[in-house]
Parts: structure tokens; sequence; C-alpha cells
């Protein structure tokens, strides 16, 4: 495992305690807003330090972790287990989640109208 005791891009920690599936993906939701570091805005080149608290937004739901250790590679689930306090509050119940975007088939296209209303329920 390595480790540094100075400071890590945030795009790269995230995606080393397996919050995000790629770097890529990591370095997107940095840019798209979907990542704070103590309540501010992160970018992809942020570094973080033991101790600050992340957001990470994704389809509806917030992870909150609390950086316990720094990496730079990723590791296995349960050492990534270990670099961070996960203080998430639950996730909601999947038949909420499922409603929110459902069309009956066949039912075609949303009209413009209903495309808004889909996206005010998801929350974008």
């Amino acid at each position: 495992m390595a480790e540094h005791e100075g400071s890590v891009r945030v795009d790269s920690w995230i995606w080393s305690v397996r919050l995000v599936k790629t770097r890529a993906l990591a370095a997107a939701a940095c840019r798209a807003g979907h990542v704070r570091v103590n309540g501010e805005r992160a970018k992809p080149a942020q570094t973080l330090k033991p101790g600050d608290e992340v957001r990470l937004r994704e389809e509806g739901h917030e992870r909150v972790v609390v950086v316990s250790k720094l990496i730079r590679k990723r590791v296995g689930a349960v050492v990534a287990a270990e670099c961070l306090v996960d203080n998430s509050p639950p996730r909601p119940p999947r038949e909420f989640v499922a409603a929110a975007g459902t069309r009956d088939r066949g039912a075609g296209r949303p009209t413009k109208r209903e495309r808004r209303d889909l996206d005010q329920l998801r929350g974008h």
C-alpha cells in the first residue's frame, strides 16, 4: 500500500477508496460540483489531509466521509474502509427511488413539461 505523508488530490483519493469506479469519473464529479470538501466545492486537484470531510453526491444520495488516512493507489475494499469514516445518511428504500422516474411502457418520449417534472423529482 502506497501511503503519502503530505497530501493527495481529492479525485485520486475518492477513486482510491472506491467511492467512484474510475479516476476519470472522480475528476468529472469534481468538475460538475458533486464533490465538496469541508463544505466548499472541490476541484479535482484540490489536496486533502486527514480529518477533512468529503461529500460526494450521486443519484439523489449523498455520501459523507471523513478522511482518516491518505492513500494514492487503489486498494482492496477492506483496506479502503480503513482509510475513511463513513457518516453517510442511510439510503432511501429502493421502491421510493425507482418510483420517481418510471414511465408506462409504450408511453413514448416524455413531453417537455413531463421532462421538467421528472428532473425536479430527481433533484436536478
